[in-house]
C-alpha cells in the first residue's frame, strides 16, 4: 500500500483536518485543510510571516527556525509554516495574523479611496466584522400602533421607526405588509436591499441573513454559504458542471447552443438547475432555510456567466469573439428559477472581453493584484486558463484554452480535487501518494497530474517531449531507477502507462493509471498556459525574470508546488520560485466578496473597465510559442 503512513493535522481553532504524508510541510497540510497561510516570501523563511504553534507533534526546529524563535519559543512549540514538516499526527493553532486574507486587502484599499461613505470593512487580523454595505442587511424595530391620532400609512410609519426613506417595495410586498405588521404587534425586522424593502419579518430576525456564492467554473461548480452580517463561512459545497455532457469546453457548448433549437435553454437549465441544488446542500448542511438566503454572487468565465443568464453566446463563438455585456449584472433570483429568499436578488460579476470573463475579475478582487507596484502576473489554471500581466500600472489580460486537464477531465482516471483524488505524488525511493479525505484513491487530481509528470521527469521515465519511457529505455541515461518505479511502468489497454495505485488499493478496484494520452492532455493545457505568458511578457517588454510576484488561482487541488509547476513548464522556470504564491480558488474567493459587499461590487467594475484584453488568437508568435511550450523544459529544479 502506498498510503499507509498517512497521518492526521487538526488545526485550531477552525476545526480543520488534513491527512498528509510525513515530511509535508505545514503550510501544504493547512491548505490542503482549506487553509491559507500567508507566506509573503513564497516559502524561503526568510518573512517569519507563517508562524504557528504545534501543540502537539511538533518537530525538530530547522535552523531557519532557530533564527527566527527563541529556545523558550520553540520549546512553546513556535514554528514557521514554510519550513516545518510533519513527522506523525499533529495539533496545530493558526494566529489569526498568519491567515493569509487577501480579501480584507481589496475592500480596505477601495474604502480608503472613498473615504468617510464607509467603516472599516475588517479588523486587520484576518477576522471579518460586521460589513458597513452588505447588499442586504436587517433592521429590528418596534413601531407605534396607529391611533386617531396618528393615522400615518403603514409604509410610511415604518420608514419613520427605521430612519430612513422613501423605501421601493414589490407589489407581492405591499399586499403583504399590514398582515405582516399586525401580525407582528408591531414589531420585527426589516429586510432591506439599499432603498428598497424586501420583507418584514415577524420577530427580530437580524442575526439571520446569508448570502451564497458560485464559482461557475467551465468543469467544477464550487459554492460557498456565508453570514452577510459577519462574512464568516458556514458551509461549502462542490460538484462536477453537469453542462460538461453538451460537451467539455466552452467552444462545445457555443456550437450547441448556437446550433441546436433548444441548446441555449437546456444549457441555461443544466447550470442553474445545479446552482440551485448546491444552494439546498449547503442550506441543509447548515441548517440555513433557503427563505434566509437573500443574495447570490456569480462568477465565471464569460461564455459560463452569459448561458447562466439565458444569453445567447453566438457572438463568442466568431471573430473577434465579442461578448454581450460588459458590467456586471443584478436580477432577482427568482427570474433565473433559483429558489433563495422569494424577492432575493443574484450579482453576476463584470466581465473583461473575449473569454476573460468574472472570473478572473473576480481573482483580480480577491489577490488585490493592483496593489503590487513591481510587474506582477496573476494565473487562473482552469479549463480556460485566464492571465493578467500588471507592468507599470497597465493590466493586460488574457485566456488561453487549456483544456480540462487540470480539472481532471480528459485525463483517464481524472477527478476534481475532493475526497478520494490523489493530490500529492511523492518519489522518495519509492512512489508515495498523498489522498485528499484518507480514503482510498479514486482518482487524481490536477495538482497530483502535476506532481507524477515531475516525478516522471526527474527519474527519466518521461521524455522532454512527453514520451513515457521503458525501464529499458531509461537505462543508459541516468542513475540505477528505484525498483518500486521500474516495476510501475505497465501495459494498460495496450499501451505503456505508469501504475499510481493497484486494483487492490483504490475504492473501485481498478488500477490508476497515467497513460500516454493523459500525458498529451497535460502538455496541452501547459503548453496553452505557458506560452499565454510569454506573449504577455513579450507585448509588455519582460523577461520572466522580471516578475516579482506570481499569483496562481484555480480549483484543481489543494496546494500546487512551485518546483513541480516549473518542471513541467507551467511556469518559467526563470521565475524565482519565492515569487511564485498559490491562492486557492480566487474565482470563488472574489464571488464571496461580491456576495458580502456592495464596495466589493464597485471595486470589481472599476478593475474590469481597467484591464486591457489581448486576444491571443490575433498574435502570430502565438502558434510557434504554443508549439515550444508543449516541450517540457531540460533539468528545472525541485521544489
Amino acid at each position: 500500500m502506498t498510503r499507509e503512513r498517512e497521518v492526521l493535522v487538526r488545526f485550531r481553532p477552525s476545526g480543520r483536518e488534513a491527512f498528509v504524508l510525513p515530511g509535508t510541510r505545514l503550510v501544504e497540510a493547512a491548505a490542503e485543510a482549506g487553509l491559507l497561510i500567508d507566506v509573503p516570501c513564497g516559502g524561503e523563511g526568510s518573512c517569519g510571516k507563517c508562524r504557528l504553534i504545534v501543540v502537539s507533534g511538533a518537530a525538530e526546529p530547522t535552523t531557519i527556525e532557530r533564527k527566527w524563535f527563541s529556545d523558550e519559543e520553540l520549546q512553546a512549540g513556535w514554528r514557521l509554516a514554510c519550513q516545518s514538516a510533519v513527522d506523525g499526527p499533529a495539533e496545530v493553532d493558526i494566529p489569526s495574523v498568519s491567515l493569509a486574507t487577501v480579501e480584507q486587502k481589496i475592500l480596505v484599499r477601495y474604502q480608503k479611496k472613498n473615504q468617510g461613505k464607509v467603516s472599516e470593512l475588517f479588523s486587520g487580523k484576518g477576522v471579518p466584522t460586521p460589513f458597513s454595505d452588505p447588499p442586504v442587511r436587517k433592521q429590528y424595530v418596534e413601531l407605534s400602533s396607529p391611533t386617531r391620532g396618528d393615522d400615518l400609512p403603514d409604509a410610511l410609519r415604518l420608514e419613520r421607526a427605521l430612519g430612513v426613506g422613501p423605501l421601493a417595495m414589490d407589489v407581492s410586498l405591499l399586499r403583504e405588509l399590514s398582515a405582516r405588521l399586525r401580525e407582528a404587534g408591531f414589531c420585527g425586522t426589516a429586510v432591506l436591499a439599499g432603498d428598497r424593502l424586501l420583507d418584514f419579518e415577524v420577530g427580530n430576525t437580524e442575526a439571520d441573513a446569508f448570502a451564497v456564492a458560485v464559482d461557475l467554473g467551465t468543469t467544477t461548480l464550487a459554492g460557498e454559504l456565508m453570514d452577510l452580517g459577519t462574512g464568516s463561512e458556514w458551509a461549502t459545497t462542490a460538484r462536477l458542471n453537469p453542462q460538461t455532457r453538451f460537451g467539455d469546453d466552452v467552444l462545445s457548448r457555443i456550437l450547441h447552443a448556437r446550433e441546436k433549437p433548444d441548446g441555449l435553454a437546456r444549457l441555461q437549465e443544466a447550470v442553474v438547475s445545479a446552482v440551485d441544488e448546491m444552494i439546498g446542500e449547503l442550506c441543509l448542511q447548515a441548517g440555513v432555510p433557503r427563505q434566509r438566503v437573500y443574495e447570490l454572487a456569480v462568477a465565471g468565465n464569460t461564455t459560463m456567466q452569459q448561458l447562466f443568464c439565458g444569453v445567447d453566446p453566438g457572438p463568442l463563438g466568431e471573430v473577434p469573439f465579442v461578448p454581450t455585456g460588459g458590467r456586471g449584472v443584478s436580477c432577482p433570483a427568482a427570474e433565473l428559477g433559483l429558489h433563495i429568499h422569494p424577492r432575493g436578488g443574484v450579482y453576476v460579476m463584470p466581465a473583461i472581453g473575449g473569454f476573460v470573463g468574472g472570473d478572473t475579475v473576480a481573482g483580480l478582487l480577491a489577490t488585490g493584484l493592483t496593489d503590487v507596484q513591481r510587474p506582477a502576473l496573476f494565473v487562473d489554471i482552469g479549463t480556460n486558463g485566464e492571465i493578467v500581466l500588471l507592468a507599470d500600472g497597465r493590466l493586460s489580460a488574457a485566456s488561453t484554452a487549456a483544456g480540462p486537464a487540470f480539472e481532471g477531465a480528459r485525463i483517464s482516471r481524472g477527478m476534481r480535487g475532493g475526497p478520494g483524488a490523489i493530490e500529492k505524488v511523492v518519489v522518495d525511493g519509492r512512489l508515495r501518494i498523498n489522498v485528499i479525505g484518507n480514503v482510498p484513491p479514486a482518482g487524481i487530481c490536477g495538482s497530483g497530474l502535476i506532481d507524477a509528470a515531475a516525478e516522471l521527469l526527474r527519474h527519466r521515465l518521461l521524455s522532454c517531449e512527453g514520451r513515457l519511457r521503458t525501464p529499458d529505455q531509461c537505462a543508459p541515461l541516468a542513475e540505477p531507477m528505484p525498483p518500486d518505479l521500474a516495476e510501475r511502468i505497465v501495459l494498460h489497454d495496450g499501451q505503456i502507462s505508469f501504475l499510481l495505485a493497484d486494483e487492490a488499493e483504490t475504492a473501485d478496484g481498478r488500477p490508476i493509471v497515467l497513460t500516454q494520452r493523459d500525458i498529451r492532455e497535460l502538455q496541452l493545457a501547459s503548453g496553452a498556459i505557458r506560452a499565454g505568458i510569454a506573449i504577455l511578457l513579450r507585448r509588455a517588454g519582460l523577461e520572466p525574470k522580471d516578475l516579482e510576484l506570481v499569483l496562481i488561482g484555480g480549483g484543481f487541488g489543494n496546494f500546487i508546488r512551485r518546483g513541480n509547476a516549473q518542471r513541467i513548464g507551467l511556469l518559467p522556470i526563470e521565475i524565482e520560485r519565492r515569487h511564485i504564491r498559490y491562492m486557492g480558488n480566487t474565482s470563488l474567493a472574489g464571488a464571496r466578496l461580491a456576495a458580502l459587499s456592495g464596495q466589493a461590487r464597485r471595486a470589481a467594475e472599476e478593475l474590469a473597465r481597467r484591464a486591457e484584453h489581448v486576444d491571443l488568437s490575433t498574435d502570430t508568435d502565438f502558434s510557434r510559442e504554443f508549439a515550444e511550450a508543449m516541450i517540457f523544459p531540460e533539468g528545472a529544479a525541485s521544489e
